[in-house]
């Protein structure tokens, strides 16, 4: 197999740039950030706001994790149903969650028309699609719960779902029209730009070398200089890689790959997804779908790029989009890339306590957009009030998982059996 050369669409693609230079001096703050992600700079933005003398350090650029590397759908609440998140954490607490990430893609998409943000966000709302008679089954009590706690969302027969996203691939399908879909770099970007726009410090190709506490304040020392904080907010998420530090994110690396095709036809476009729904499916191993701003369509799925059997997942994808689309058989998939997601064993986000003003957020398990940019608000008020009680989640004082390493490889080869299976049962005449 030819070596692995990422083509990310979103970061060639991106209406929103941002650049922040390196951090080449000693600079005292009120809050320091590790981790330019959704949640490090919604931190930033809403600290900014709050007129905190905040500064951010992000290794890479903005973006450069799991933040400018899924498939941008805005959804509202989390992988599990919410009756799960309830059972896992108790009544009053799991309808709490519950009810703030409800609200997620209201404050996503609030921040995009305030702050301006170029993202090619569309609310036309999420399709989570049938991907099998099982599936719809599935979806009839996902609707079920969610009609019970308020949301306004509709359970769509075959037909109707067919006609939505023109594919017969499906079974039906739930259409939640609190979500919708964004270009995952150009928003992230857009919000650590409005944060610098507010007064926000923020630097780039900055590795935190070392984060301790001296018994007064942070410090986190770089390869330029060094910032001294009195709080601190650790949103590195499923991309730490601090040399020395007081704590390290807890979970299991899990990878989501997505192809994309050329700009399509404009006869196509008006059959394919012609509402710009986003799409996710039933599957244990999960795939989605959706088209871009400028007519491509992409498709994804569990799975990393880089290894040897991941032309495994190569050949899913053009026999998914053939599936799907017949059509599009032949179409060439131009842009190939992957992210990884921080998935913790019982799939809910984790807040852990770091010594004085100090919370490590992780955890998201692929839902990162609401989450974070919520999370990443609802820390700095903490922080900035000195109450938890408006955080989402209890905060822990330590975290831990078990056999990361070997769950890892479980995913990624249970994806890889799941994709050949279903290629066995699809195969094309």
């Amino acid at each position: 197999m030819s070596a692995y050369v990422e083509r990310n669409l979103w970061r060639e693609t991106t209406p929103e740039g941002f650049e922040a230079p390196p951090l080449d001096a000693d600079a005292p703050a009120d809050l320091v950030i590790v981790g330019g992600g959704y949640t490090g700079c919604s931190a930033a933005l809403h600290a900014a706001q709050r007129g905190l003398d905040v500064r951010l350090v992000e290794a890479v650029h903005v973006a450069h994790g799991g933040s400018g590397r899924n498939v941008g759908l805005v959804n509202a609440g989390l992988w599990m149903p919410p009756d799960d998140i309830e059972a896992e954490l108790g009544e009053a607490t799991g309808r709490e969650l519950n009810e703030a990430l409800a609200g997620a893609p209201e404050l996503v998409f609030s921040l995009i028309e305030q702050h301006g943000i170029e993202c090619n966000a569309v609310r036309n709302g999420t399709l989570h699609v049938a991907h099998s008679k099982g599936g719809f089954d599935e979806l009839h009590s996902r609707h079920e719960q969610q009609v019970r706690r308020g949301a306004r969302v509709e359970l769509l027969d075959a037909d109707q779902a067919r006609r939505r996203t023109g594919t017969s691939a499906i079974h039906g399908a739930l259409f939640d029209p609190r979500a919708g879909t964004i270009e995952p770099v150009a928003y992230c970007s857009g919000l650590a730009r409005a944060a610098v726009e507010q007064g926000a410090h923020l630097h780039e190709r900055t590795p935190a070398r070392s984060i301790r506490h001296d018994g007064t304040a942070w410090q986190v020392r770089t390869p330029g200089g060094s910032i001294r904080a009195r709080a601190l907010i650790l949103a590195t998420n499923a991309y730490h890689d601090v040399g020395e530090g007081p704590f390290s994110p807890a979970f299991t690396p899990v990878h989501f790959f997505q192809f994309a095709t050329r700009p399509l036809a404009p006869a196509q476009l008006e059959r394919i997804l012609p509402g710009r729904e986003g799409c996710w499916d039933t599957g244990t191993v999960m795939s989605a779908f959706r088209r871009d701003a400028d007519g491509r369509l992409l498709v994804g799925s569990i799975g990393a790029l880089d290894h040897p059997g991941a032309g495994i997942h190569r050949c899913w994808a053009r026999r998914k989009l053939s599936a799907l689309y017949p059509e599009l058989a032949d179409e060439p998939l131009e842009h190939n890339w992957h992210g990884r997601i921080a998935m913790t064993r019982d799939h809910l986000p984790k807040i852990v306590r770091l010594a004085a003003d100090g919370l490590a957020i992780f955890g998201y398990s692929g839902r990162g957009i609401g989450p974070g940019t919520l999370f990443g608000r609802a820390a700095v008020e903490a922080i900035a009030t000195g109450s938890e009680a408006g955080l989402p989640l209890p905060v822990l004082d330590h975290y831990r998982e078990h056999a990361a390493g070997i769950r890892e490889r479980y995913f990624e080869m249970g994806a890889m059996a799941d994709h050949v299976a279903w290629m066995g049962r699809n195969a094309l005449a």
